[in-house]
């Protein structure tokens, strides 16, 4: 799991469906890796906004 979100984040551009079969041989479901899914590209989708707003974190 932690491997696809890394990609997902680090290198989005190459993820392919192959990606998900390690997830499916772990015992992940369809609900699950769209979760899995999700949550990554949300919390990078979040991060960008913050930084494109020069959001800084409270001291």
């Amino acid at each position: 799991m932690l491997d696809y979100a890394l990609k997902l984040t680090v290198t989005p551009g190459t993820m392919t469906a192959t990606d998900v079969q390690p997830l499916r041989a772990q015992g992940f479901n369809d609900r699950a890796i769209h979760d899995i899914c999700a949550v990554t590209a949300y919390y990078a989708f979040v991060n960008r906004i913050a930084d494109g707003l020069g959001v800084e974190l409270e001291s």
